[in-house]
Order: structure tokens, then C-alpha cells, then sequence
């Protein structure tokens, strides 16, 4: 294999002059320049990117870190992501903790002593200090779809008005056993949601009925399905059922159709996290929709953009918040 050496003596020039010449750092004269472009095609010369990116102090790649991008919002944002990271020359790394905070810790370490730039992350908010050690570090860090700490920039939806305008809606349907299946109240967005649930059931004047959650323990198809199995046992005549993600509401459709339950005649269904897999569904769910690629796509520029920027000129701490749109179909 060709080195660096081999092209300076083919061209007859100092080694000095072939690194000046192919990465644009002075002046170098066109007829030298075009002696070394010849060497380089002629040896079949191929630069050491890594070893460039570390004498550059950029890798131009980011690390994601995310729950699951199995049939999730998440798996629309990671495509907004990689798709806007290959605009701005740009890489991605994809690291899969299914909320572990163990596993995170453990992805955010390799990360950290690997070949990343920035890391994007939807965090469990259970590795904070490590997170801002990072940061600290010169390491960019995001946040995306949860925003468990302050001190970083995020990305994410209003999940609090994505609670409250569910049961408007359902209570405009004249339901009014209103059944919640959530997951960790440990997790910002879990948490907001509820937040809106309460408020409207309350400003309604109707009873509560929230589901436990197993997650991160089970799967989500599970968590559906075993929440709304508990409010039919627990709730006379309930009427609706609103999931925090599509797969907990595919999982609650499961066991309404198991139970003979007719949707949307007796139980209505509407998910929190519209993915586009609900529009697909035999009975396609109704769901309050994340703009996924644009907020992959935002954090995406956000976090290059603070990576780019000299020390000294840093962009400013930054908080960008989507709103999500009700998508009315055969659930309801």
C-alpha cells in the first residue's frame, strides 16, 4: 500500500508539501500541485482518514444512542438524523440500549474513547454526571425526543399537549372511562404525558385509570397488551384507551379483538407517538403524530453546528420543542 512518502518521492517534492498540497493548508505552487495529484492516481494513494481526523481533531462522526428503532418514533428520527448528518459530511454510529442504563453507560464510554464527534441521545437520565463529563470532554452531546437534562440542548415534541389533547378529543366522542397505558415515570416523556392526561381528566371531571408498566423489563407489544387487559378488568364499561406509543396500542388492539371488543364502537384506541406503522394496521390507530425526520434532521444540524464552531464562539444553549398533530382514522 502506498504512503505519503511514496508520493513525495514519485513527485520529487518534500513529504511536507505532498500533506500541504492534498489538504488545502497553504499555498502550493499548480504545476507541483498537479505533480503530486499524478503521483497520487498513479500509486493509487489512499490518505489514512482516521489518522487525519485525529491530527484534525474531527472524525466527522456521530454516535445515536436510543431506546429501540424497532417500529418506533425512534426509528423515523434516526432516519432524519442519518440522512441530514450525510448532507453535512458526516457519519453515524447507532447504539441500541432498549433503556438499560447499564448498556448506556457502557455505549456512551465506547463512544467517548472511539472515533465520535457528537453524541445524540435519547437518554434514561440515569447517566447524567457521565454525560456532561463528556461534554466536558469537548465531546458535543444532543438530546433528542427526551429532555432529561437542563444544562443540554434537545430536541422534542410537547408531550405534555399530547396527553391533554388526546382526552379532549376522546371526550368530545363522549368517552368517559379513559384508560392511560404509560411507561417509567423516571422518563421525561412518560412523565409530560401523564401530566396532560391528568390535567384534562381532571378539568372533565373523570376518574383516572392508568395501567402499570413494565418497560423497560418487557417489550412494548407486551406492555400493551397486558395494560389493557388490566383496565378491562379493573374498569367497568371502559371506552377508550389511549397508548403512549403505537406498538403498546397495536399491543392493546390485540387483546381488545382477543376479547371480542369492538373497535371503535365499544373501545376506542389512540396512541401518543404516531409512527407511520399505524396507518397501516387492519384497523389503522389513530394517533397523535411526531414530525420524526424533522426532528432528526434538527438535532442533526443543531449538534454540527456546535461542533463546528471555534471555542470561543459556541452557539448558545438551545431547547427546540415540536408540536405534534392529531391523525384521525378507523380507531375512533
Amino acid at each position: 500500500m502506498a504512503t505519503l512518502k511514496d508520493v513525495a518521492n514519485l513527485a520529487c517534492v518534500d513529504v511536507s508539501t505532498v500533506s500541504r498540497a492534498l489538504n488545502n493548508t497553504s499555498y502550493v505552487h499548480p504545476d507541483t500541485k498537479k505533480k503530486i495529484y499524478a503521483a497520487v492516481e498513479q500509486l493509487s494513494y489512499k490518505p489514512n482518514l482516521i489518522a487525519k481526523g485525529l491530527r484534525q481533531g474531527k472524525r466527522h462522526t456521530l454516535g445515536i444512542v436510543v431506546p429501540s428503532i424497532n417500529l418506533s418514533i425512534f426509528g423515523e428520527i434516526v432516519q432524519g438524523i442519518e440522512m441530514e448528518a450525510r448532507k453535512l459530511g458526516y457519519g453515524v454510529m447507532i447504539c441500541n440500549i432498549k433503556d438499560d442504563p447499564d448498556a448506556e453507560e457502557e455505549c456512551l464510554n465506547r463512544l467517548r474513547n472511539g472515533l465520535v464527534d457528537g453524541i445524540i441521545i435519547a437518554s434514561t437520565g440515569q447517566n447524567a454526571r457521565l454525560l456532561r463529563d463528556i461534554m466536558s470532554s469537548g465531546i458535543a452531546v444532543m438530546q433528542m425526543v427526551r429532555k432529561q437534562d437542563k444544562t443540554i440542548g434537545s430536541v422534542v415534541a410537547d408531550y405534555y399537549a399530547c396527553g391533554y389533547e388526546a382526552v379532549k378529543y376522546l371526550a368530545k366522542k363522549d368517552c368517559r372511562r379513559i384508560g392511560l397505558i404509560n411507561g417509567s415515570m423516571d422518563i421525561i416523556p412518560y412523565k409530560e404525558r401523564y401530566k396532560g392526561y391528568h390535567k384534562a381528566m381532571k378539568q372533565y371531571g373523570l376518574e383516572e385509570h392508568v395501567a402499570g408498566s413494565s418497560w423497560p423489563k418487557g417489550n412494548y407489544f407486551k406492555d400493551g397488551y397486558d395494560g389493557a387487559m388490566q383496565l378491562l378488568e379493573e374498569v367497568t364499561d371502559l371506552d377508550a384507551i389511549i397508548a403512549a406509543a403505537d406498538m403498546q396500542g397495536i399491543g392493546a388492539i390485540r387483546a381488545l379483538k382477543e376479547r371480542q371488543i369492538v373497535i371503535p364502537k365499544k373501545v376506542k384506541v389512540i396512541s401518543l407517538t404516531g409512527h407511520s406503522i399505524g396507518g397501516m394496521l387492519e384497523t389503522a390507530m389513530t394517533s397523535m403524530e411526531m414530525p420524526g425526520r424533522e426532528m432528526g434532521e434538527q438535532v442533526t444540524k443543531m449538534i454540527v453546528e456546535n461542533i463546528e464552531a471555534e471555542p470561543e464562539n459556541k452557539p448558545c444553549l438551545r431547547h427546540v420543542v415540536f408540536e405534534a398533530s392529531l391523525v384521525e382514522r378507523e380507531t375512533t
